[in-house]
């Protein structure tokens, strides 16, 4: 998968989990990145994210350190 592809995913999960009522966003967006994400796919996320994460909303961001 392409990086795009993927920032696209996140943000996608991001944008519709900020619609939804709670503070607990974040939690919510990395249990679906969890649940639903195969490793291969997280290990690109997080390696996106230390090279400096372009692209990612920031509720992307704040999930991936619960992941």
């Amino acid at each position: 998968m392409s990086p795009d592809k993927m920032v696209t995913m996140a943000n996608q999960i991001a944008t519709f989990f900020k619609t939804q009522p709670g503070d607990d966003q974040a939690e919510r967006v990395a249990g679906h990145i969890r649940d639903f994400w195969e490793p291969r796919m997280r290990d690109k996320l997080q390696a996106h994210i230390a090279e400096g994460g372009k692209g990612l909303d920031d509720l992307v961001l704040a999930a991936a350190r619960r992941i």
